[in-house]
């Protein structure tokens, strides 16, 4: 699937490692997503709310179907979110900018997941869904 594909047909976003503090980058640019009409959903064991929404421990933890794991998380992080995006059906995985990790990637695509690496969810849907 191309960036646009995965854009236009995800729904769900849990977004791993996002923060309720307005300045951390995940807070903002999930923002902006949700305010383009995407359900965002939070998981961090350390929030129990963001942007509105319960914020889960673990992708396991939630109760519904998720799209796209998008991951603000340091890329030691990435393997493990990996073999639980795959264990959950996600539809895709979208690695952020700065989030770079080749196998867990190459394990992802071979699970059957679209995958984005290294770019920012917000500044593709603005240049591909906004022109």
């Amino acid at each position: 699937m191309t960036i646009a594909e995965i854009l236009k047909t995800t729904r769900t976003i849990a977004v791993v490692g996002l923060s309720s503090k307005p300045m951390r980058p995940s807070n903002g640019v999930s923002a902006y997503m949700q305010r383009a009409g995407y359900r965002i959903i939070p998981v961090n064991p350390n929030e129990q709310q963001v942007l509105g929404e319960k914020s889960y421990a673990r992708l396991e933890d939630v109760p519904e179907k998720i799209d796209c794991v998008n991951v603000f998380r340091r890329p030691q992080f990435v393997p493990a979110i990996v073999e639980s995006a795959i264990r959950i059906g996600a539809k895709s995985l979208w690695l952020q900018e700065g989030v770079i990790h080749a196998d867990a990637a190459e394990r992802a695509r071979q699970a059957g997941l679209s995958v984005v690496m290294d770019k920012c969810i917000l500044k593709e849907h603005r240049k591909l869904l906004r022109a």
